[in-house]
């Protein structure tokens, strides 16, 4: 018996089966970490460009925060970006060319209703079978289009909920100042509904056009009609042109209301804590720490020195919460798999804020509260 042969046909078989094992762990391991792609194309120039920054700041700390702890299963989260410029033809375009050239298991943080609406009539999601989540519109449009999801309350519960509290306290008459694209016209609806729900006159309908901050004719209009409130169904860099303009023209006498998407910090920066004292606002998304995510958000926050970071980011920091919470529990980090994941996530916690994705036709959250500057710029809720 060949002692020496037969030991080294064992040894060569151990070093076949040895290298086959390695092999493919080495396979399993370049695999494991190969980046799981989001893309966002959103504005990051042009009027919303404020917007499209904090959303994609938000996202991104809560990304970088899980890539630092081993991504998910191993894999690291990387968010690629395309800027539409808030225009909508370029958000189709650019949504179909992130989709072919990234292969991204999903999408985020797109801005605008118009925008939103654009894309969901081309119909590019359902054709890929790429999904979005974080989109950034309370519109009842957007709620309702398939593969499109919204970490928020509607315009329409906003807007409920206002002309509700305004009605408790003996307010009448009502100004609505609202951009005259697919955001106005869901607000505006809205509105008249819930005007007429509680008994309130709304009194004046001033809008301004898309992408501008040409509200002179709105100032002139609520200015003249001597309402109680005026309720902001702008964005951020209209918005905040109007109340300085408002004030100047001596509308002091009434109470402004902001909607959520305009962006506070932006506007306390803009007008100075004189100036935005008793400026109230709606709000869509937790914001005292006596919820697990806004203290993880503040924690991160403090610890970045991201200058996008804002009062909007929140709404990406949860979205990109909430989409790595579901991509864990996919049973694939592919576009498809990601997507059934979604359209069938009941109960997404966040941390204290829950999230319903699995009821189409409605935003995932329907929280709605109120806050206002005080003294100093001092947040008062």
């Amino acid at each position: 018996m060949d002692i020496g042969n037969q030991g080294g046909r064992r040894f060569a078989r151990w070093s076949a089966a040895y290298a086959a094992v390695f092999l493919a762990a080495s396979a399993s391991w370049g695999a494991a970490a190969e980046p799981i792609v989001i893309g966002q194309v959103a504005p990051f120039t042009g009027p919303q460009a404020v917007t499209g920054r904090a959303i994609h700041a938000g996202a991104k700390l809560y990304f970088d925060a899980i890539n630092a702890k081993g991504g998910v299963r191993g894999r690291p989260v990387k968010l690629v970006t395309r800027d539409d410029a808030q225009k909508a033809e370029d958000t189709v375009r650019l949504t179909r060319e992130i989709i072919a050239a990234e292969s991204p298991v999903a999408l985020m943080g797109t801005v605008g209703t118009t925008n939103l609406e654009a894309i969901a009539k081309d119909g590019v999601l359902a054709q890929t079978g790429v999904a979005m989540i974080g989109a950034v519109s309370g519109a009842s449009t957007v709620a309702q289009a398939p593969g499109i999801y919204v970490v928020k309350a509607s315009y329409h519960d906003e807007v409920e909920r206002l002309f509700s509290q305004l009605a408790t306290v003996g307010v009448q008459r009502v100004g609505l100042v609202y951009q005259d694209d697919g955001l106005g016209r869901d607000v505006l609806a809205g509105a008249e509904a819930a005007a007429k729900a509680h008994g309130m006159q709304l009194v004046v309908r001033a809008g301004y056009p898309r992408n501008t901050v040409a509200v002179e004719k709105a100032v002139a209009e609520i200015a003249k009609a001597k309402v109680q409130v005026v309720f902001l169904g702008a964005t951020t860099a209209a918005g905040i042109e109007f109340v300085k303009q408002y004030s100047a023209a001596g509308g002091a006498g009434s109470m402004l209301y902001g909607l959520s998407i305009i962006d506070t910090d932006a506007l306390l920066k803009a007008l100075g804590p004189e100036r935005a004292r008793g400026y109230a606002f709606s709000v869509v998304l937790p914001q005292q720490a006596d919820r697990a995510v806004v203290r993880e958000y503040l924690q991160l926050r403090q610890a970045s020195k991201d200058p996008d970071l804002s009062a909007r980011s929140m709404e990406g920091f949860i979205a990109a919460k909430a989409l790595v919470k579901v991509m864990e529990g996919a049973n694939t980090l592919s576009a498809a798999g990601v997507g059934a994941a979604l359209a069938s996530a009941k109960a997404v916690d966040v941390g204290g804020y829950l999230l319903d994705f699995s009821t189409r036709g409605q935003t995932a959250s329907r929280y709605v509260d109120f806050a206002m500057f005080g003294a100093r710029g001092k947040l008062v809720q």
